[in-house]
């Protein structure tokens, strides 16, 4: 794709991320949130639906050659993979625990990947009013400011983000990156929403985010944007996954002093 194309694909997602944005604060704000439960465990409400709904509508209209990856719609990686090489990755609340309880930690996340590589990243939170941006090559911007990665070079002066999943079937171990990470840094973080977590690397508001899963919808955008704002991005598993930047398997991103101190650590956790 020419950078032409990418900046008219860029503007199609912030527009309708921010109309997106609209639509799940007004759901908050004036209506009665339908909470339910996927698999018994996982929180999602109406507003994720409508959304969803509306994103999903909205980029395949403009984009009908391209293919599909959401949270709650389309969430099947190899058979949107099928369908196309050029993948719109949608997360249409990323941080809906924080939704539902009138936090502010809450944004609508669409990334744009060719070939498992992302090109486009955008991150709105509606209720901050802050958009997030970035194409590959062209650096990372907030509300059309660029934005750049701290540049923190001591880990005991790191402020580092993680998040938790909705199973504790891995309890144990997840206690144990944290527990490591925690003795070494100067404070931890968690804060509910891994798209945001990863854009708050790229502006400096954090100096590292770590987390042992995370799906692609999650952290596709953040990651680019993180990446384009300086940060060091990658993962923290000992083998490299095959699904490139839409692996969200022991992710990790940081200034760049604090990339492979905390790389050899969160390792040392997980034994």
């Amino acid at each position: 794709m020419s950078l032409t194309e990418l900046q008219s694909w860029l503007q199609l997602a912030v527009d309708t991320a921010q109309k997106a944005g609209e639509l799940i604060r007004d759901e908050r704000q004036n209506h009665t949130l339908d909470v339910d439960y996927k698999d018994g465990i996982e929180l999602v409400t109406q507003a994720d639906k409508k959304a969803d709904a509306y994103i999903t509508s909205a980029l395949l209209k403009a984009t009908p050659g391209f293919s599909i990856l959401a949270e709650e719609s389309e969430n099947d990686l190899s058979k949107a993979e099928e369908e196309g090489l050029s993948l719109w990755v949608i997360d249409p609340i990323d941080g809906t625990v924080n939704y539902a309880h009138h936090h502010y930690q809450v944004a609508v996340s669409i990334a744009l990947a060719v070939d498992r590589e992302v090109q486009v990243g955008v991150v709105h939170n509606p209720f901050l009013q802050e958009t997030f941006t970035a194409i590959r090559g062209q650096g990372a911007f907030l509300n059309g400011q660029r934005i750049r990665a701290s540049t923190t070079t001591e880990l005991n002066r790191a402020v580092v983000a993680t998040g938790f999943p909705y199973h504790k079937n891995n309890l144990q171990q997840l206690m144990q990156e944290a527990g490591t990470i925690l003795q070494h840094c100067a404070d931890l973080r968690r804060l509910g929403s891994a798209a945001l977590d990863l854009c708050w690397v790229a502006c400096g508001r954090l100096d590292a985010y770590y987390e042992h899963q995370v799906k692609p919808w999650d952290m596709a955008a953040g990651r680019l944007i993180a990446h384009e704002a300086g940060a060091m991005t990658g993962s923290y598993a000992s083998e490299a996954s095959e699904y490139g930047d839409l692996s969200g398997h022991k992710i990790l991103a940081s200034s760049s002093s604090l990339y492979e101190p905390l790389r050899t650590l969160l390792l040392a956790g997980t034994k």
